[in-house]
């Protein structure tokens, strides 16, 4: 009876996990959110949008939207678009590792479900400067919640500074946001490719883009300051990307990046 009780657990347990990428079954994919070119509003601005997306090797609706980012990376190049993408860890039990996942990427993704006041929690996600959230896969949004947050004003500044030392980065930030916000620094890495062995993309080979490989946050107390970060080994395809959160809100005030060489 015992083992029988455990058993119904780990089989609701496990549907709870796999209900993430299947918000939107596979066959209603291609009709839902199928659109026309869509193509982005771009002015001349001092604007920027932060796009991040929330996202797993082991979810088999996730690499339209890893497609979708590296798409608008190419249409986007230059411009005030910053790019992120972090890999949950809650696919990892299912049958693949994602080797650039993190349980403190999820962690962030749970904020943000507070932030939002999200009912669920699901991959892929899209978030837009903090303050708006879709499904991964929704280009036509994506396009238009970009041109939406490139029109909006913001006040916020932030300037970032890289030294290597040995094996370290050393970050010095300059910050005009202090109030009720915090500093999030990203090593992100700008491009991998990845063969699946297992799980739902069994047999895929996968690209990816703008991968957070380490994330560090505190709360800013002080107008500049310096930390530091590990070094990565190849820095020609990594860059720095720092912004400024409301901590109540989860709204992005300012941002800025730093091209590694």
């Amino acid at each position: 009876m015992k083992n029988s009780i455990l058993i119904l657990f780990a089989s609701a347990l496990s549907a709870l996990f796999c209900l993430d990428c299947f918000m939107f079954p596979e066959s209603e994919i291609s009709e839902k959110f199928k659109t026309k070119k869509t193509k982005l509003q771009i002015t001349e601005s001092n604007n920027f949008a932060v796009v991040e997306l929330f996202t797993s090797e082991g979810c088999s609706s996730c690499p339209p939207a890893d497609n979708l980012m590296a798409k608008l990376q190419t249409e986007t190049k230059d411009k005030n678009i910053y790019l992120i993408a972090y890999h949950v860890d809650y696919w990892d039990r299912l049958g693949w590792k994602d080797q650039f996942s993190s349980n403190e990427f999820t962690k962030r993704q749970e904020k943000y479900q507070d932030w939002l006041n999200l009912q669920v929690m699901y991959t892929p996600q899209f978030i837009i400067n903090g303050t708006s959230e879709f499904a991964g896969y929704d280009e036509k949004a994506l396009y238009a919640k970009v041109s939406e947050a490139l029109k909006t004003n913001e006040t916020g500044n932030l300037i970032l500074n890289s030294n290597t030392v040995k094996d370290s980065l050393q970050i010095d930030f300059k910050a005009n946001e202090i109030m009720n916000s915090s500093l999030f620094v990203a090593v992100i890495q700008k491009d991998a490719t990845s063969k699946v062995k297992r799980g739902e993309n069994k047999g895929s080979t996968l690209h990816h883009v703008q991968i957070v490989r380490q994330l560090k946050s505190f709360p800013l107390t002080k107008t500049e300051g310096r930390i530091t970060m590990l070094k990565p080994s190849d820095l020609n395809n990594f860059e720095i990307i720092g912004f400024i959160q409301n901590n109540a809100t989860g709204k992005i005030l300012a941002i800025s990046k730093i091209n590694l060489k």
